[in-house]
C-alpha cells in the first residue's frame, strides 16, 4: 500500500464511522489509525495491472476480484487493512457496520511493496492475514524491481514460500484458477538502472 502513520488509539467502531465520512483512506491496527498517503506511479501500474489481470479473468468465475478500495477485516487481529487486490470466491462475504462494509473472506491478497511500507507487509501483516481460514495465497509484489513472493497455504495449515525474480516468468493460482505473467504485472512499471558493476540475479 501506500506511505502510512499512526494516530491515537480509538476503537474499531470509531474507526468505521470515520471511514464513513473520510476523504481519504485509513488502516485499522489493534486500536490504532493508520493512516494512508498517495502510492508511487510505479505501484499504481503494477497494482492496476494485477486487478486488470484478475478482473478478465475472473468475469465469468464464481470468485470475484476487489481493488484497492475493498476493505478487509481480520478480526483475529482486530485490524481492518485496504490490500492493493483482494478476491472471494462463491459468496463473498462482508462484516457490515451501520452500512460500512468490510470483506471477511477472501482467498487471495495482493500487496504491492514500497520503501515505507514493505517491512510491515512482509511482518505484521503477512502473520494477520494468514490467520483469516478463507485466505490461500498472499502475493507481495515489489514495485522498484522484478520481484514477486507467494505464501501459499497447505492441506495441513502449513504455508509454502515461493519467489519470482524473472519477468519471463508466469504465476499460476490454482486457487481462483488464474495464471498472472510478469511480463503483464510489470507492464510500464520503470525499474530503475542499477549501479555499474551489479550482479544480476534471475529466477
Amino acid at each position: 500500500m501506500a506511505t502510512w502513520s499512526r494516530t491515537r488509539r480509538i476503537t474499531a467502531t470509531q474507526y468505521l464511522e470515520r471511514e464513513r465520512i473520510a476523504e481519504t483512506k485509513s488502516e485499522f491496527d489493534d486500536g490504532e489509525i493508520v493512516a494512508m498517503a498517495g502510492a508511487s506511479p510505479n505501484h499504481n501500474r503494477a497494482a492496476g495491472n494485477i486487478f486488470a489481470g484478475l478482473h478478465l479473468q475472473l468475469r465469468t468465475s464464481a470468485c470475484e476480484p476487489f481493488d484497492s478500495d475493498m476493505r478487509v477485516h481480520v478480526p483475529a487481529c482486530d485490524h481492518y487493512y485496504y490490500p492493493d487486490a483482494s478476491v472471494a470466491c462463491g459468496e463473498a462475504s462482508f462484516e457490515n457496520v451501520d452500512g460500512v462494509e468490510s470483506l471477511q473472506n477472501p482467498v487471495l491478497i495482493v500487496e504491492v511493496l514500497s520503501k515505507s511500507t514493505e517491512a510491515r507487509d512482509r511482518g505484521e501483516k503477512l502473520i494477520c492475514y494468514q490467520t483469516l481460514p478463507s485466505l490461500q495465497v498472499y502475493l507481495l509484489v515489489s514495485s522498484d524491481r522484478p520481484l514477486v513472493q507467494i505464501y501459499e497455504r497447505q492441506a495441513d495449515d502449513s504455508w509454502r514460500y515461493t519467489v519470482f525474480l524473472d519477468v519471463d516468468h508466469t504465476i499460476e493460482l490454482a486457487c481462483i484458477g488464474c495464471r498472472l505473467a510478469l511480463a503483464d504485472v510489470y507492464a510500464r512499471v520503470e525499474f530503475p538502472s542499477p549501479p555499474e558493476g551489479a550482479c544480476s540475479v534471475s529466477g
